[in-house]
């Protein structure tokens, strides 16, 4: 069968990439084409648009970037057509999928959505449409099926969380550093928005000079231009920067400072202690505060329903908050202690016995057959 499968972030590739895989275990004559980046690439699927291409955050980065949004949406219609395949398969970011999803349904395609948007922080007014446009609908977060059900009378699927096969993968192979060798580490993880990078970035560097005795090593994502990447690090003797090497990076890491999002779980499942960081723009940050019904923005405090991990956002991101929290990590045992015991039991609540791709392919396929 023929696969058009829509990612617009890191993470959507990530996940994405082994729904590819997935498809192509179960159905030998698999074609895909993709919008994503170098791991859905490596993965089979042919890419069409890079993600790097498509990363605008906030409501007032969108705003100035919209003519070339129109222009994707375009695109991505009479790329669709062309290719005519059997079903699309939109992976999370919202606020072009839905759009393509509508569309897709009006054009009679089968429209399956891996990853579902996050309606129960806000937008909710968004269901309906959905409903209307997408056919089955994937969610990844343990109470995202009952939110639906409760509150729409909507039958969904829950397929587990894909990071907890990522992530167990990753534990089974060795990633040195050989550089860092039996040297503390904290971790830098800015993001992969240009716009969210060079907002935080500067922040989180400010605290390496109050820990001398430690490596501050920054990873950088796929897809950043290096002399630009590098022109945000200062020439600091205990500042480093790592490509291609996250999750490496955070094994070995005793702390991490990390840019609110998926990022955010993955450090947790890999048991790293964190501080979330976020900095936006302040006229999409009042809008939103308005409109959000949720307490927390990390993951990890939105699934455990309580405050695991320390958010600090906006201007209470900053060098002497960082520092505080960043002290309370590496030196105080009753944090460390209890933010292990959180850490298990998020990863308890997440764990399905099975591998969310293999569980998302397996419906998108059983979907296909009873069309």
């Amino acid at each position: 069968m023929k696969y058009y499968i829509i990612a617009g972030e890191a993470s959507g590739d990530l996940h994405g990439a082994n729904l590819i895989k997935a498809l192509k275990n179960m159905d030998n004559n698999a074609v895909v084409q993709c919008w994503g980046g170098d791991l859905m690439q490596a993965a089979g699927g042919k890419l069409v648009k890079h993600y790097r291409d498509l990363a605008f955050m906030g409501l007032v980065e969108v705003l100035f970037n919209l003519t070339t949004i129109v222009k994707n949406i375009r695109f991505c219609k009479k790329d669709i057509k062309a290719f005519a395949p059997d079903v699309l398969i939109c992976i999370d970011y919202p606020g072009f999928n839905l759009r393509i999803a509508k569309w897709a349904k009006q054009e009679n395609l089968k429209v399956i959505y891996f990853i579902a948007p996050q309606v129960w922080a806000w937008k909710e007014n968004r269901v309906p449409a959905m409903r209307a446009s997408i056919d089955k609908l994937l969610c990844i977060l343990p109470f995202e099926q009952k939110y639906f059900k409760d509150r729409w009378d909507w039958e969904v699927d829950y397929v587990g969380h894909p990071l907890m096969e990522v992530i167990a993968a990753q534990q089974n192979l060795a990633h040195p550093l050989p550089q860092f060798k039996d040297e503390p580490m904290i971790a830098l993880l800015p993001g992969s928005r240009k716009q969210e990078i060079e907002k935080k970035l500067p922040i989180m560097l400010s605290v390496a000079i109050h820990f001398p005795g430690h490596h501050f090593v920054v990873a950088q994502a796929p897809g950043l231009d290096d002399d630009w990447f590098a022109s945000l690090i200062p020439h600091q003797p205990n500042v480093h920067v790592v490509k291609a090497s996250t999750y490496a990076l955070l094994q070995y890491s005793q702390a991490a400072l990390v840019t609110s999002g998926t990022a955010t779980l993955e450090t947790a499942l890999l048991g790293v202690p964190e501080v979330v960081c976020y900095k936006g723009n302040s006229i999409t940050l009042a809008l939103a505060k308005r409109f959000v019904k949720i307490k927390f923005i990390a993951l990890v405090n939105l699934i455990m329903e309580k405050e695991v991990v320390k958010e600090l956002i906006q201007e209470n991101l900053n060098t002497d908050n960082l520092v505080d929290e960043l002290t309370k990590l590496l030196e105080d045992p009753t944090t460390q202690k209890n933010i292990q015991a959180d850490y298990l039991a998020l990863k308890n609540k997440l764990y399905s016995g099975e591998k969310a791709s293999e569980v998302a392919a397996d419906i998108i396929l059983q979907t296909l057959q009873h069309k």
